[in-house]
């Protein structure tokens, strides 16, 4: 068994906003007798939530073979095979010998659609959810804001240190994502803007803005763009990773800039490209941004 896919998905146990945010929402989803469909199973926490809220039979699908593995001895340890379906299949070719009241997944990537979420659960929905079943989370949106740095970061190379300079350093970094969590929270530099929308499990729904102008509301020094997610899992209950918090199995994406001065009324504009094709589009470091500042009064 690989001991880094143990790994993670050890330390997204370990993250209870994260659970405790699926343990309301499928609170609010299911009644009493629902047939459940979890894709991207896993270790089966969503399911074993499905069914303490009161399911009455959930499908665990699983693609990853290591996965389904400890998938299968969790459902033996547990007795669990007469409540309880494991499904080694690609989710998107899930045939089931029954219609689902609710579909749920995780597979909400650091920025948010690197996973395929809305793609996968579109057709999943379209397969084995019955007309008017609830998906969870419903909505998924990816923001880009910009943001300066509290003494953390990209951040740190600055003009001073001790009396001497680092920003030299800038000119050496060629431009390249990475993913950061935020021990103290940015000063946002502009207001978060949408860049996807997608209600899930909706085909057609999914609305995607890469191209934005982030407009500076407030003068200070520009490090970087974030990205970050945004699921509306049920009413009244919301998940994301910006802020970061203790436990947080997501980093917030950056995209490092030079330090700049902006004042208030200039413009980034800024466009988000995803790799094209390949394992690439999975990994959110493979995922780049073009932009340029537009100073107050130009065009």
């Amino acid at each position: 068994m690989d001991q880094r896919l143990l790994l993670m998905h050890q330390t997204m146990l370990a993250d209870g906003p994260r659970l405790r945010a699926y343990d309301r929402a499928l609170e609010q989803a299911i009644d009493p007798g629902d047939v459940v469909v979890d894709i991207g199973a896993g270790t089966l926490v969503l399911s074993l939530l499905a069914l303490r809220h009161g399911a009455e039979h959930v499908y665990a699908v699983e693609a990853d073979p290591r996965m389904a593995e400890v998938a299968a001895r969790i459902i033996a340890a547990n007795d669990l095979k007469d409540r309880l379906t494991l499904v080694v299949a690609d989710a998107r070719t899930l045939r089931l010998p029954r219609r689902a009241d609710v579909l749920v997944s995780e597979m909400m990537g650091n920025l948010g659609p690197e996973e395929e979420m809305t793609e996968v659960l579109g057709v999943v929905a379209r397969r084995v959810l019955r007309p008017g079943g609830r998906v969870v989370p419903r909505r998924l949106v990816t923001r880009l804001a910009a943001i300066e740095f509290d003494a953390e970061g990209w951040g740190l190379w600055g003009p001073d240190f001790l009396g001497h300079r680092l920003d030299v350093v800038q000119e050496l970094v060629e431009p390249q994502a990475h993913l950061h969590f935020f021990q103290r929270t940015p000063r946002l530099l502009s207001e978060p803007e949408p860049v996807a929308d997608s209600l899930l499990g909706r085909a057609g729904s999914a609305r995607s803005r890469p191209s934005q102008r982030l407009r500076i509301v407030r003068p200070g020094t520009l490090h970087a763009v974030m990205g970050y997610f945004t699921a509306e899992m049920a009413d009244g209950v919301e998940l994301s990773n910006f802020p970061s918090y203790p436990g947080c199995n997501w980093a917030v994406w950056i995209w490092p800039l030079r330090h700049t001065r902006v004042a208030e009324g200039d413009e980034l504009r800024v466009d988000l490209r995803r790799p094209r094709h390949g394992t690439g589009v999975r990994l959110a470091t493979d995922w780049r941004l073009d932009c340029g500042i537009v100073r107050a009064g130009r065009s």
